[in-house]
């Protein structure tokens, strides 16, 4: 569905000289604030609920700024196609840019730039899930809905007799740390660019000394695979992954044989490689198309959440309000004469 401002809202005096911005792949919550939010900074949005694509690049005809969400891959010839609509600038509702190519949009004349939004959303989830990792809670859960009550075979951990490495310490890594602190742990970091207090150490370090190991860098080609088979294997026996940040950050088929064998001791992905297609999609009624996924899921020391962690009511304000603000910052920079 297609949604549009009443032709009277487009045509008023007050908004004779508005910014026009076409946001794809607006689910109904994000539509009620783009709606909400629109009329306070001058911008008359085109908002549909489908993924950008070549097909529908032509909605975005006349207006110079797009809006994407993450959830879908934009391939080549959709940026060519946007491009020739008169597109130039997308501005993703996501941090990570890992779903279309930026140089190639360069290349075609279309600048790309992120969205900032509460870190707090992210390092809430993550601390969460290490929480749940220690107290077995994927079992416990389990084994209460049958309405076995009995004591889990395997007593739970504490935060504070463990060390956390964080492994990348941006907005969202130092924010893991802020909370790490309160549980009386040690953390360790590990940037390429330290930028906040922490005890920073290489990489090989935090994996032979870290209880928990968590995921916080950007997806490059550089990281692509950070915790591959051979890392793994440096791991402390029994350490467990938290990875809140990409999916391909893990070697999933290496991180699967090393909880399956008891290497490691578990694992908590709100992220996954391949999650492309599955993630945002009911498959009650139809197959996965990820063995690693399955073979994960059956695990009872393998925690899978769909991509989530980023989404609460703070975190989608500041989303939407972002993507607003970034369109009008490379309309007032790139004004033709």
């Amino acid at each position: 569905m297609t949604y549009r401002e009443p032709a009277a809202a487009r045509r008023t005096p007050s908004q004779a000289t508005a910014t026009g911005i076409t946001i794809y792949g607006c689910g109904p919550d994000e539509a009620a604030l783009f709606q909400e939010m629109a009329p306070r900074f001058g911008v008359v949005p085109t908002l549909t609920e489908a993924a950008v694509s070549e097909d529908n690049a032509g909605l975005a005809a006349g207006n110079r700024c797009v809006s994407i969400g993450h959830k879908t891959r934009v391939g080549n010839s959709t940026l060519r196609a946007l491009g020739r609509a008169g597109v130039e600038y997308i501005s993703t509702r996501s941090i990570g840019y890992n779903h279309l190519d930026v140089d190639y949009a360069e290349s075609v004349g279309i600048s790309v730039g992120n969205v900032a939004y509460s870190p707090d959303s992210v390092a809430d989830y993550t601390v969460m899930l290490m929480l749940m990792m220690l107290r077995n809670a994927k079992s416990l859960i389990r084994r209460t809905d049958v309405h076995d009550y009995r004591l889990h075979d395997v007593r739970g951990k504490e935060l504070r007799d463990l060390t956390v490495g964080v492994v990348g310490t941006g907005r969202i890594g130092a924010a893991v740390m802020r909370r790490l602190r309160g549980f009386g742990c040690r953390v360790l970091a590990n940037d390429n660019f330290p930028s906040t207090a922490a005890e920073y150490v290489p990489l090989e370090e935090i994996l032979a000394q870290s209880d928990i190991v968590t995921l916080h860098t950007p997806l490059t080609p550089d990281t692509h695979h950070l915790l591959d088979s051979r890392r793994i294997a440096r791991m402390k026996h029994g350490a467990f992954v938290v990875n809140t940040g990409r999916g391909p950050l893990l070697d999933t088929e290496a991180l699967v044989r090393a909880l399956e064998s008891g290497r490691l001791g578990g694992a908590a992905l709100d992220v996954i490689e391949g999650e492309e297609g599955i993630f945002y999609a009911d498959h009650r009624e139809k197959p996965v198309k990820s063995e690693a996924l399955v073979r994960l899921q059956k695990l009872p020391n393998a925690l899978i959440s769909p991509h989530t962690a980023y989404y609460t009511d703070h975190a989608l304000s500041d989303t939407v309000e972002n993507s607003i603000v970034n369109c009008l910052k490379f309309e007032s920079e790139n004004r033709h004469g």
